[in-house]
């Protein structure tokens, strides 16, 4: 097989979609109920605490990658098995939706409320309210995040088969 401009963005795209499923998954499966078990101050500082860890290069580019690698991905097989192209062009538009609109717009502005949010001046009452805030709506939308990014690993590998 010749390596070429076209493999590789085949290749990225399914890597970074397959790594933002993996931690979609285990966020959704070990990390949210994990700290979930914790009382409000503990849940709302762990949650702070990982929200500004986890902004950095190797994630940010990972994470938001595929949002334009699996268009470039299904262009360059558009003359391909129409099973191939849909399949590509599908995971696209649903990780675009699922992961990048999602994020940008669900996850992201209660990330921001809990970031600029000292916990340490907030009664109990406040703590608890905050959490209520924060938390349901939080992980409602980071499921829909984790069955998009499984499905458009899903798309890509259905895609990959059917481009043989």
């Amino acid at each position: 097989m010749e390596i070429n401009f076209k493999i590789i963005i085949l290749i990225l795209g399914i890597l970074f979609t397959g790594l933002t499923a993996g931690l979609c998954f285990t966020w959704s499966n070990a990390v949210t109920p994990g700290i979930g078990r914790l009382d409000d101050l503990g849940f709302l500082q762990s949650f702070q605490a990982m929200n500004r860890a986890i902004i950095n290069r190797s994630f940010l580019i990972t994470f938001f990658g595929p949002v334009i690698l699996l268009f470039i991905n299904a262009y360059l097989h558009r003359n391909a098995h129409p099973t191939t192209f849909w399949s590509f062009m599908l995971a696209a538009i649903l990780f675009l939706i699922g992961i990048g609109l999602i994020t940008v717009f669900k996850n992201v502005p209660l990330n921001e409320l809990l970031d600029k949010t000292v916990l340490e001046n907030l009664s109990a009452i406040e703590l608890k309210e905050l959490r209520t805030k924060f938390e349901q709506p939080w992980n409602r939308w980071h499921i829909q995040r984790t069955i998009a990014s499984f499905t458009s690993f899903s798309l890509l590998l259905i895609g990959l088969i059917y481009s043989k």
